[in-house]
């Protein structure tokens, strides 16, 4: 068996991806042309419905780290593996039941419009855009990275020149098309990808099953048999987060981060704004959960598949180790023809989710930093907001591109996990308590966000995820003095924690502003003017 994809066909998996960005592209210019205002900018003016809209956050939300990492961490782990996949669903249930809906009703484009309503509008604006801007550059890295995996193992690309000029290349395609489409365009290549996403796991998940005789037991019983000695350990906890207490206590990091994540990913938030009520905003949720949910069976499918029909050994010893778990199996049932679109659909997931993070990011920049923190909400020039945000996005892009170089040879889904442990660290507390705690103010706010997102991060930092192992981000440095991989066991909590004490010390109070509030998000009565322009 060789190692990589030396199978694979080199200019029909290009072929397939140009095919792939040039449809998208028009779909872009088209879709985009009459995004001149903010609200057409950043919300699509509101124009998609709630199933429209699901599809969306589908597209959106099953990202590089769906495809590519939980693949490949069921090969190789089993049990443990799948997880992944029960966290990032579960979220989902948070969303839908504490903060879709009141969520949309009381802000119009950014987490910082709905802190502002009852805050001291500069100081929280400035900390929700912080947050929004380091969860998005987390996140985007994931997602660089896994472009630079898959690049290495289609066009057999393994030095770090070919992959970085790739990794580049991503960067740009994701530019234009926030840069072009704004919003609008941007849903509607999540919209593409989604569609393709879905149907390509379901086709590949069905045609494993078939080789078994539609048998899931008789694919376990060959991912064990694949396995070797250590083949039983695929179908019982243990694989990945074994029995010593750190590894526990990992785990159990890990899920907080997991399930508490989604709520606070600024992403995902801000799909919530891109439909006409809070009705839609919540049947967004409902279609999002049923799509997500499909996926993550298909996907348990295709991994243990490619524990059964590629083989861990195999899979670890491929240019991007567990990343390369779908490619591979791919190549093995089709051949180059089902690689290429497979890699294809990839790629299209990658570049679809990378544009949904940059026009997040770069309109919390242009909203609430350049809008209400500098200009303080007096902008004579109605395109400027616009044109800020256009000029953010390229920024992000260039950082996004210079990150994905550097972490191009992290595990996906863990670089993803990270990313939620940081958005329910900074960005959860802060929603949940403006949304349901009546004393809450400005300064248990500033104490949550920056207190959590400051946790968060300096504790990946130290932790072993960034140094002292052959796996880190830093294999030869040897800063570690965190013992857990993700922080959101502590910095979570502690988000909580500062977020009450500083709300309990301060004096400040606005019952009035709460009840105002309040009324809106339970009723969406004025939800329509949350932000005056």
């Amino acid at each position: 068996m060789n190692s990589g994809l030396q199978g694979g066909n080199v200019p029909l998996n290009i072929g397939i991806f140009v095919a792939f960005v040039a449809v998208t592209l028009v779909v872009v210019f088209r879709s985009g042309r009459g995004s001149r205002t903010a609200s057409d900018y950043y919300t699509g003016g509101q124009a998609f419905t709630g199933r429209q809209n699901g599809v969306a956050i589908a597209g959106d939300y099953l990202s590089a780290a769906t495809f590519l990492g939980i693949t490949g961490s069921i090969a190789i782990y089993g049990y443990d593996g799948f997880l992944y996949s029960i966290g990032f669903l579960v979220a989902w249930l948070v969303a839908l039941l504490l903060v879709a809906e009141l969520l949309r009703n009381t802000g119009k484009y950014t987490l910082g419009d709905v802190l502002a309503f009852r805050m001291r509008q500069r100081p929280v604006r400035a900390a929700a855009a912080t947050s929004t801007l380091t969860v998005s550059l987390f996140y985007l890295l994931a997602q660089m990275a896994g472009a630079g995996i898959l690049v290495s193992l289609l066009l057999g690309i393994s030095g770090d020149a070919g992959q970085a000029v790739v990794i580049s290349a991503v960067g740009v395609v994701m530019i234009v098309y926030v840069l072009v489409g704004g919003m609008k365009g941007t849903t509607w290549v999540q919209i593409i990808k989604a569609v393709l996403l879905i149907t390509a796991a379901a086709g590949m998940a069905a045609w494993v099953l078939a080789k078994y005789g539609f048998n899931f037991s008789s694919l376990l019983q060959g991912a064990v048999e694949e396995g070797g000695p250590n083949g039983e350990r695929l179908l019982a906890p243990g694989g990945k987060y074994g029995v010593s207490g750190t590894s526990k206590l990992d785990f159990l990091s890990l899920g907080l981060a997991l399930v508490l994540g989604t709520a606070g990913m600024p992403h995902v938030l801000m799909r919530f704004y891109t439909v006409p009520t809070a009705k839609e905003a919540r049947r967004s949720v409902v279609w999002a959960i049923g799509l997500i949910g499909a996926c993550y069976l298909f996907i348990l499918v295709i991994g243990y598949g490619a524990g059964a029909l590629v083989g861990p050994a195999r899979i670890v010893a491929a240019p991007g180790k567990e990343n390369a778990a779908a490619p591979l199996l791919a190549q093995e049932l089709g051949g180059p023809v089902l690689l290429g679109i497979v890699s294809a659909v990839a790629f299209a997931t990658i570049l679809a989710v990378v544009a949904g993070l940059t026009i997040t990011a770069s309109a919390s920049f242009a909203h609430d930093i350049y809008a209400n923190v500098i200009k303080r909400d007096r902008i004579e020039d109605k395109d400027a907001e616009v044109r800020v945000a256009r000029i953010t996005s390229i920024v992000i892009g260039v950082i996004a591109i210079v990150g994905g170089i550097l972490a191009k040879n992290q595990n996906v889904a863990f670089l993803v996990a990270l990313a939620f442990a940081v958005a329910a660290s900074a960005n959860l507390p802060t929603i949940l308590y403006s949304l349901y705690w009546s004393r809450f103010n400005t300064r248990g706010a500033l104490w949550s966000i920056y207190g959590g997102l400051g946790i968060s991060v300096v504790l990946i930092v130290f932790s072993p995820a960034v140094s002292g192992n052959a796996k880190a981000m830093f294999p030869h440095a040897n800063f570690d003095w965190f013992p857990l991989q993700n922080p959101g066991l502590v910095s979570i909590p502690a988000s909580f924690v500062l977020g009450a004490l500083a709300t309990v010390l301060s004096g400040e109070r606005d019952a009035d502003k709460f009840a105002e509030m309040e009324v809106r998000a339970l009723t969406g009565l004025g939800a329509e003017q949350a932000v005056a322009h």
